[in-house]
């Protein structure tokens, strides 16, 4: 059958965004818990408390006042707003090494992993102990007006295939996973063009299938200089997921609507050659566009009629000002659903739909559940239970940021289920972009971390009054 895809388809210095807990304390806490995994098959009902600030007690002490320190700060609007413009003018003042003294135990080691493979395995068995799983991120990526040329992306390219092996070879993991933005091996604006192309006309996913395997193929709407460029680009793409096919799941990022069509073609293209008997190659699902919905429905009719496995991350949107600003410049109409409810509905509609078919074929569909919403994440557990699906069988997973969210995480963890931890790792100057972006693009997450921060604040009272008492 064609294969086709339609467009509509210092002693803080050295602390690390996870705590550290001795071997035999966590293992501890793990039998504390184990009586009620052990007392059955899963309930009809599932009650996940995220209110417990004993999640945190696996933080060290400097640990939890970072946090305090950082999420207070990102409380504030008028900083997350500005945080590019303020961070480039504290490196001016302060100068390179200085701004990296004033960063680096701060905002960079909530939100960031490590520089090197050292740093990194440090910061991963600390989440290891903790039942966490890694999801390496390499904070590279780019928009339009960004691109640089052949040779930078062939360097990412080596960056991707470096975090392919450093998520396969060591200890700390366990069924990886790695995150990859396509607009880091394929020019933004190449991508813009397509996904007008494919507003247009139908591109066989066979085409690019045969471009990875190295044929010279010519592209509908392509001049000679974009066909060289895709083809480089689906090669440099074939290379990553080869590297990775049968170790690494590699979960591809949705970005902005104007590309979202081509880099989904890509998703879809690899999937088709490497998710034949696995799902290692995933593909991003925004809830709040309106038509996410439709795009999900898609690609799992496409993945049935066209044999391959699926693997799908959901999440809620990162763009969603951007998204909303170019609607109104260009004269169209809002991408985003009109509020938060219908985003919520989005969402969780779609989870069903995900969890419907796991259960049906838990071998050919996987989700990651990649969110900080704690309702849509009871849904999920509720979901599983309902349907039979394992908390730790492979088919559904959790997913939060960093440095973020870990009430939940911990939580989770503790109650047997597969959590994954986003993790962008890199020196202060290569990550400092990603960091103000991802602020940027999560100010409400950020904004509203409020609970966070007050269990982090009771555990510290607790601590307090336990050191007062001289307990331990």
């Amino acid at each position: 059958m064609s294969s086709r895809l339609r467009p509509s388809l210092p002693h803080l210095w050295s602390l690390r965004p996870l705590g550290t807990v001795a071997p035999r304390e966590m293992a501890a806490k793990r039998l504390e818990a184990a009586p009620s995994q052990a007392a059955g098959p899963a309930a009809p009902s599932v009650a996940l408390a995220f209110e417990d600030p004993s999640a945190f007690r696996v933080k060290s002490l400097g640990e939890l006042l970072r946090a305090l320190g950082v999420f207070h700060l990102c409380s504030f609007p008028v900083l997350v707003n500005n945080c590019g413009k303020l961070m480039s003018v504290a490196r001016a003042i302060l100068g390179k090494r200085g701004f990296s003294l004033f960063l680096r135990p701060s905002v960079y080691a909530q939100f960031v992993a490590g520089e090197d493979e050292r740093e990194i395995s440090q910061s991963m068995e600390k989440m290891s102990s903790l039942g966490l799983r890694p999801m390496l991120a390499v904070p590279i990526e780019e928009d339009l007006g960004e691109s640089t040329g052949e040779k930078r992306y062939d360097d990412n390219m080596e960056a991707m295939l470096e975090c392919v092996r450093m998520s396969h070879s060591n200890a700390w993991s366990r069924d990886p996973m790695m995150q990859l933005k396509i607009t880091a091996l394929l020019s933004p604006e190449l991508c813009v063009k397509l996904t007008t192309l494919l507003s247009q006309q139908k591109y066989d996913l066979d085409l690019l299938v045969r471009a990875m395997n190295g044929e010279k193929i010519s592209f509908p709407g392509l001049d000679e200089k974009e066909t060289a460029h895709f083809l480089c680009s689906l090669r440099r793409l074939n290379k990553i997921a080869e590297a990775s096919s049968n170790k690494v799941r590699v979960l591809v990022d949705a970005e902005y609507t104007y590309m979202n069509p081509a880099l989904s073609l890509v998703a879809m293209a690899m999937m088709k050659k490497f998710n034949r008997d696995g799902a290692w190659i995933w593909n991003t699902y925004q809830c709040y566009l309106k038509e996410s919905r439709s795009l999900l429905l898609e690609a799992l009719r496409l993945s049935r009629s066209e044999g391959f496995c699926l693997g799908v991350k959901l999440v809620r949107g990162a763009y969603m000002d951007k998204e909303r600003k170019l609607a109104k410049q260009e004269g169209r109409a809002d991408p985003i659903h009109e509020s938060w409810e219908n985003t919520n509905d989005s969402y969780n509609g779609s989870l069903k739909v995900m969890l419907d078919a796991i259960s049906q074929n838990p071998q050919r569909y996987r989700i990651i559940v990649a969110t900080h919403n704690e309702e849509s994440v009871r849904r999920a557990a509720q979901g599983m239970a309902e349907l039979g699906i394992d908390k730790d069988g492979g088919s559904v997973c959790f997913g939060q940021l960093l440095g973020m969210c870990d009430h939940v995480s911990l939580t989770l963890a503790q109650e047997g289920y597969a959590v994954y931890k986003s993790v962008p790792y890199g020196s202060v100057d290569d990550t400092l972009p990603y960091l103000v972006r991802r602020a940027q693009e999560n100010r409400t997450v950020l904004q509203g971390i409020r609970k966070e921060r007050d269990l982090l604040r009771q555990e510290l009272r607790r601590r307090i009054r336990l050191g007062l008492r001289g307990g331990s």
